[in-house]
């Protein structure tokens, strides 16, 4: 069952992929294309249904960054550190659109976030990401990440760092800004 299952979701991400990469052609150097259902007409801004906006003045709107480390909240596990932090980026594009590099696998999606009506919360998710699925070299946290993105819940920018938490206190992931031209 658990096989049938990883080979339906590679299939599906690998046509996810194949539709974005098709309806792609032409995108500018260096910009990953946003996959097909992002660029469909969304619904009227606070209607029905409208997904929450990353432009304007959210502050992960058009940043980059570098994944560093990923902390456990089983104390067995702990937290892991990415080795080659410049193998895991992140490009949360102004326009809703994320880019990632996951050692050797890329993915595209979308993401959002939304701060709660008391501003003590700030939620964050990522829409489903259509990712390659070459096996990277170990030890590598691509498969890691691509299985826990469906799962983040929430962000914390603190002292420059962006912190990825997943839902039910399943852990987080801390990135560091990307430097530019990196």
């Amino acid at each position: 069952m658990v096989k049938t299952l990883r080979l339906a979701v590679r299939a599906t991400a690998t046509v996810l992929l194949s539709g974005a990469v098709a309806a792609g052609c032409g995108a500018p150097a260096g910009k990953a294309p946003a996959p097909a259902a992002a660029r469909q007409t969304a619904p009227a801004a606070g209607g029905p249904g409208a997904p929450a906006s990353p432009a304007g003045n959210n502050p992960l709107s058009g940043t980059a960054w570098r994944l560093t480390e990923i902390q456990s909240m089983d104390d067995s596990v702990g937290t892991t550190r990415v080795d080659d932090p410049s193998r895991y980026t992140m490009h949360l594009n102004a326009d809703g659109s994320v880019a990632l590099r996951l050692d050797c696998n890329t993915a595209t999606g979308n993401w959002t976030a939304e701060a709660g009506a008391d501003r003590s919360s700030v939620t964050f998710e990522f829409s489903p990401l259509a990712a390659t699925t070459a096996l990277c070299p170990p030890p590598s946290v691509d498969e890691q990440f691509t299985k826990q993105a469906p799962h983040f819940r929430s962000y914390l920018l603190k002292d420059g760092r962006l912190y990825l938490s997943l839902m039910a206190d399943g852990g987080i992931f801390a990135w560091e800004p990307l430097e530019a031209g990196k």
